[in-house]
């Protein structure tokens, strides 16, 4: 109980940072904006806005902003330059470019009309948002694009995209007004953790000033997201988050450049293609449109750290109380080691549990994200409780077999039954997750967290309740080969400064030892 305490004490320890990232005293210049909430999408054709929803978001907006950068002129998005003149904003308005010329014609005749009909709201035009990044239009095709419509309105015209890429691409300079530069520190090819975050952009800043003079810079989109997996040492988490947007915004002030920030909301519909770290970016969560940090108010990693911390302690005292249970049962002289291994067992999931439950409120996503995520969390939560029934009973793990066998091989215990169900869910949602860290990583989490609570009390029944007979299973074998190789490439594939990633594959490795010792 003191252990569990003690850690979540530490989680839950906030920080007071000098400036809020949200303060209506102090407004931020500009900050990215894009309407969608609930089901709604930008992948669906489908989607329209209402003006309703839209005007609420602004009228929430002007209280910390006067500037809002939008990203395209469809799906009820042309409503928004109308409806910012009404609540005072001003609007940086994007055009959405891509490989479709006719949607490509649309966006930008429907822009420049709202450029002539707005001309004291909307304060310049973003011709394409990186386009160049994903090799949807040429240089030249864009700068002929960027020509065309600065000589159709009387505002400024610029395109925006990351900075590697206005530095391949410096004969765009001569099309646009102001050079708007992306700099995310989080997405670099290499991350920069978010203590050097507003340093970096900085010196990026100034780099892209010395290969464009005469031309302003402005940084059209920094930001860091709120949850999600870490890149080598840049951690994605609340604090850091509400770090780099205020110590980039003081950066702004001193320094005296114009800044957007990135983004006002999150998107959760960018869970879909970007994981749970492209839905976290906002300084607002999407469903309630809530402040993630009210001004005044200590930042948190776990915001909810005492109830968390409370749900771990009964955990634990679950754990034991299956243990005590089992001994009153069949009494038997428990060895000291079966109580230190239900003590690391009850502990660890105790600690853990909560952070379990809040990552997978945040990384769940749609229906199958729910039953994948939630069927892994339950068998986290029993795996220790089973586990601690099976050292009492000196029972060693059940095999896959025993639970899938023929009539007659299959074990007719209930509880058996589950402590292998529990590991089969494990393993198999850790292997689906295994095997995506290698081919397809950039989106995936790690879920060290409900895989460790699970992994421990396996690994601790597998060592002090070894099978006493039997041949090796060759399913057991295949998943601990794959658990292995997976753990070793990971491991190297995502850094040493990547614990979450050094974590999982700790646990990756857990497993597989318990499934190497199976037998059938």
């Amino acid at each position: 109980m003191g252990a569990i305490a003690a850690v979540w004490w530490w989680l839950g320890i906030p920080v007071n940072l000098p400036r809020a990232p949200i303060d209506p005293n102090d407004k931020v210049q500009c900050i990215s904006y894009a309407p969608f909430r609930n089901n709604q999408t930008s992948l669906s054709p489908a989607t329209q806005v209402s003006p309703e929803q839209i005007a609420e978001d602004l009228a929430q907006l002007a209280k910390i902003s006067d500037c809002i950068r939008t990203y395209a002129t469809d799906l009820g998005l042309d409503q928004i330059p109308a409806l910012a003149a009404k609540a005072g904003l001003k609007v940086i308005q994007g055009i959405f470019l891509d490989r479709d010329r006719k949607k490509n014609a649309t966006q930008v005749a429907t822009a420049i009309r709202l450029a002539k009909e707005y001309p004291d709201t909307i304060i310049a035009l973003v011709v394409g948002n990186e386009v160049l990044l994903r090799k949807e239009m040429s240089a030249s095709d864009l700068a002929a694009t960027i020509r065309s419509i600065k000589a159709q309105v009387s505002v400024p015209v610029t395109y925006a995209d990351v900075w590697e890429f206005w530095l391949s691409n410096r004969e765009l300079s001569d099309a646009v007004d102001f050079v708007t530069v992306h700099i995310l520190p989080y997405w670099e090819n290499v991350p920069i953790r978010a203590e050097d975050a507003a340093a970096h952009a900085d010196e990026m800043r100034r780099q892209i000033a010395a290969a464009f003079p005469g031309k302003e810079i402005f940084i059209g989109e920094i930001g860091w997201p709120s949850e999600g997996r870490m890149r080598e040492s840049a951690l994605p988490s609340r604090i850091n988050q509400a770090r780099v947007v205020s110590e980039v915004l003081d950066l702004a002030r001193r320094e005296h450049f114009r800044v957007n920030l990135f983004e006002a909301y999150d998107e959760g519909w960018k869970r879909e293609i970007e994981g749970t770290v492209g839905g976290s970016w906002g300084l607002f969560d999407s469903e309630q449109r809530m402040p993630k940090y009210p001004p005044g108010q200590p930042v948190s990693n776990f915001p909810l750290w005492k109830l968390q911390m409370v749900s771990g302690m009964a955990l634990a005292i679950l754990v034991f109380g299956a243990a005590w249970l089992t001994l009153r049962r069949k009494p038997r002289k428990a060895a000291f080691a079966s109580w230190l291994a239900i003590a690391l067992s009850a502990t660890t999931a105790g600690i853990l549990f909560g952070v379990a439950e809040q990552r997978l409120v945040y990384e769940s996503y749609g229906t199958g994200g729910w039953l994948v995520w939630g069927s892994l969390l339950v068998a986290a939560t029993a795996s220790p409780v089973l586990g601690a029934n099976a050292l009492m009973s000196g029972r060693a793990p059940p095999s896959f077999f025993e639970v899938l066998g023929p009539k007659g091989h299959h074990t007719e215990s209930v509880l058996v039954t589950l402590h292998g169900l529990a590991l089969m869910i494990t393993v198999v949602i850790g292997t689906a997750t295994a095997i995506g860290l290698v081919f397809d990583p950039r989106f995936i989490d790690f879920p060290f967290a409900p895989l460790t609570m699970a992994a421990v009390p396996f690994a601790a029944v597998t060592l002090l309740n070894p099978p006493s007979k039997g041949i090796r299973p060759l399913a057991e074998s295949i998943f601990a080969g794959i658990f292995i190789a997976t753990a070793i490439y990971t491991g190297f594939n995502e850094g040493a400064e990547n614990w979450q990633s050094l974590w999982t594959c700790a646990a990756f490795v857990l497993l597989a030892v318990t499934l190497l010792r199976a037998r059938a």
